[in-house]
Formats: structure tokens, sequence, C-alpha cells
């Protein structure tokens, strides 16, 4: 019985992520180095975690998420050679927060107007009149 749940979960999932969305407005891209700074501090952070023993576990992910919140940041300066805008920083610190996803959704509120960074033009929304 778990095994369906699973399997519907998992086709779910990709439905829900195989869907179009309708482009209301221009969308801002992750650069791809700021994705590949995400991964690779992420993974090193992981395998932090994984290799610490004896300790509490919330101290190892706590511990560790702020490890990969303080260093992502520093990473990507150092490999993009510039400083960081205000929505590439806090997209690296989302994937911290919340793996997989977190850098995602810190750019979706971005592009929805959610968070405005100071070096940004802020997204501004047609507003249409219902007839």
């Amino acid at each position: 019985m778990n095994r369906k749940i699973a399997y519907f979960a998992v086709a779910l999932a990709a439905f829900a992520f195989a869907v179009q969305s309708a482009e209301a407005g221009p969308r801002r891209q992750v650069d791809p180095r700021i994705r590949g700074v995400n991964t690779g501090v992420g993974l090193a952070w992981t395998g932090a975690a994984f290799a610490i023993n004896g300790v509490s576990d919330a101290f190892i992910f706590g511990g560790t998420t702020i490890g990969c919140m303080a260093t992502g940041p520093m990473v990507a300066t150092a490999v993009l050679k510039r400083p960081l805008k205000y929505r590439e920083a806090h997209i690296i610190i989302g994937a911290c927060l919340i793996p997989f996803v977190g850098g995602w959704l810190v750019n979706e509120a971005y592009n929805n107007g959610w968070f405005v960074a100071p070096d940004e033009k802020p997204v501004r929304k047609a507003h249409h009149r219902r007839k």
C-alpha cells in the first residue's frame, strides 16, 4: 500500500513540474554558476553532516545549515569574481535553508514582487479592471 502511494506521489510531482505556466512578465533567470555553487556547497556541508559523529542531530543539521548559509555567498563571490547582488545572495541562502527548492522559491518571490532588492528595479504588475 505504501509503495502505491509513493508511486502516485512521484507521478503527481512529475506531472506538476511538466505543466507549463503562463508568462505574465519578464522572468529573471539564475546564473548557472550560482546553481553550481549551490550544489557544491550544499554537497560539501551534507558530507560534513555525515562525517560528524557523537553529537545530537539537531546540532549537526543546525550547524551545517548555518555553515552553508555563511560559506555559500563567499564561494559564489569568489567564483563570479564580483560582489553578489541581493537576489543572488538570497537565492544561495534560501537553497541552504530548504534544499532543492529554496533557491527557486526565493527567485520566484523576487519575480513576483514579494521581495524587492535595492539594487534592482521593482517588478511592476499590470492591474486590469474587470468589465
